[in-house]
């Protein structure tokens, strides 16, 4: 292969590869940890027939992030098309309370806003709440851990900024330790009778068709 010919191959090389490297390079993600929160089944009174209904409690796991661009980009970067959030819980092992089990979710967001902090969850059932804890109440000390990874546009973010963790800084859910957990799922804000609620304040789930 003469120079000429090489040095041609070479450059159309680098210009697939320089592009992907800066769309890396580009998003950044402010996260802050995950909360854990108790939250009441709705009671949509004037909607339904009346029933004997006592409100059960839901665990909402809810975190707020933003994600930027470089100042280059903001004048042609709005919005994003796809934002996933990969979700990792560690809990204490429903059977006999030894060992670490681990519950996994993936969400696509669509439509994220640039520049503007908005919020994501996931959501353990009532009947999910007792079978791992017990109680029918929602109790934080059951969970060792709680963190994820928000991918923008297939990629990770710039620097690592897209992890997140409620009390350890590195990717604890990769402990061979850890034995996942399949029995309890981890449903989305669609997946639950909160889809409808505070709407605007959480980023869009995709529909899956």
């Amino acid at each position: 292969m003469n120079n000429n010919r090489y040095k041609f191959l070479l450059s159309a090389l680098l210009m697939l590869v320089l592009p992907a490297s800066f769309a890396m390079a580009q998003y950044k993600v402010q996260v802050d940890k995950p909360e854990i929160v108790a939250v009441k089944s709705p009671d949509f009174k004037n909607l339904m027939a009346k029933k004997k209904f006592k409100p059960s409690e839901w665990l909402e796991v809810e975190v707020k992030f933003k994600v930027e661009v470089s100042s280059k980009a903001k004048k042609k970067v709005k919005f994003l098309d796809k934002v996933l959030i990969k979700w990792f819980i560690a809990a204490k092992t429903p059977e006999n309370g030894k060992g670490m089990i681990l519950l996994e979710k993936e969400v696509m967001h669509v439509n994220v806003p640039v520049g503007k902090e908005i919020y994501a969850s996931v959501y353990l059932s009532p009947n999910s709440v007792l079978r791992l804890t017990g109680n029918d109440r929602v109790s934080k000390a059951v969970f060792e851990e709680v963190g994820g990874e928000i991918r923008v546009n297939g990629m990770e973010a710039h620097k690592n900024s897209g992890f997140f963790s409620m009390n350890k800084q590195s990717k604890w859910w990769t402990n061979a330790n850890l034995s996942r957990y399949d029995k309890i799922p981890l449903l989305n804000k669609n997946e639950t009778p909160f889809k409808i609620m505070w709407y605007g304040r959480y980023a869009e789930i995709e529909n899956k068709r």
